[in-house]
């Protein structure tokens, strides 16, 4: 079951056919722990109103899977990622902070972003103007409901200025957060069960109509457990709307290789679809 936020309300979409249902707030909606049992018995009901596919894409826009929610996010959770990291800050003495937090019994995990400063599928993310080296981190997304359970999954992109996080680990915030650092969609993806451990996160970045960089992973190369992050982030934390979890990447593009304006992103993750930005 997928369950896309749009403009004029809630669309489910299941088995290639889509149907928008009464239900109007996203919040409360999605923020349940019997989400998949509740959408199917919606997307089957008499009320919902079958459309098709160019009614989703078309008519109205789709907009992030996101209302209320905070968006955070884990690091160094792929071995790609910790290398990368311990790489870009071995100027400023800080490499090795990165090789203990991939060893040590907790993650990093770190506040991303709010719902104002993310965007959805189609829509424009920034690299900041006081950096030089910048990449687009895709990551499976999970959502959690307020209670802590994994009930969905979408497609994230966690915007990332190397070059200052490079300066020193400190400025981690700066390098992380600001306004469209984030993007998330095209719709929350639940399965019923959780997603297959070999499911494939693909990145492909277009620059003049050119493919510039374009690599894959399985999610099951991540060092940490979707339950493990959780469990962490809720330890001192409540979400009384539920909130969305970037797990970590472990595709980063080559030291040499830095975003440029107008350049296309495109995140694509089995079952969930495609999350589409380009860059201002």
């Amino acid at each position: 079951m997928r369950i896309y936020r749009t403009a004029n309300g809630i669309v489910l979409e299941s088995e290639g056919q889509f149907k928008q249902i009464k239900s109007t707030d996203w919040d409360a909606y999605i923020n349940r722990d019997t989400l998949f049992d509740d959408a199917t018995a919606d997307f089957n009901s008499d009320d919902a109103v079958l459309k098709n596919a160019d009614w989703l894409t078309t008519i109205q826009p789709i907009l992030p899977p996101i209302q209320s929610q905070e968006v955070w996010a884990s690091g160094v959770t792929y071995l790609r990622s910790r290398d990368a990291r311990m790489d870009e800050s071995k100027v400023a003495g800080g490499d090795t902070f990165y090789d203990k937090v991939y060893d040590a019994e907790r993650p990093e995990l770190f506040f991303k972003a709010s719902a104002r400063r993310t965007v959805g599928t189609n829509d424009s993310v920034r690299i900041r103007k006081d950096s030089t080296w910048d990449v687009p981190e895709p990551e499976l997304t999970l959502f959690i409901t307020s209670s802590g359970k994994i009930v969905g999954y979408t497609a994230g992109n966690d915007m990332s200025s190397r070059s200052i996080e490079g300066e020193n680990p400190l400025y981690l915030p700066q390098a992380k957060s600001y306004d469209r650092c984030a993007s998330l969609g095209p719709c929350l993806y639940v399965p019923g069960q959780p997603i297959a451990p070999e499911t494939l996160i693909s990145l492909v970045i277009e620059r003049a109509g050119e493919v510039a960089f374009s690599q894959s992973i399985q999610i099951n190369q991540m060092k940490r457990s979707h339950t493990e992050l959780v469990s962490f982030l809720f330890r001192e934390c409540s979400f009384p709307d539920g909130v969305f979890l970037m797990t970590g990447t472990g595709i980063v593009p080559p030291n040499t290789f830095t975003l440029q304006s107008d350049d296309r992103i495109t995140i694509t993750i089995e079952g969930i679809g495609a999350l589409t930005n380009w860059v201002e």
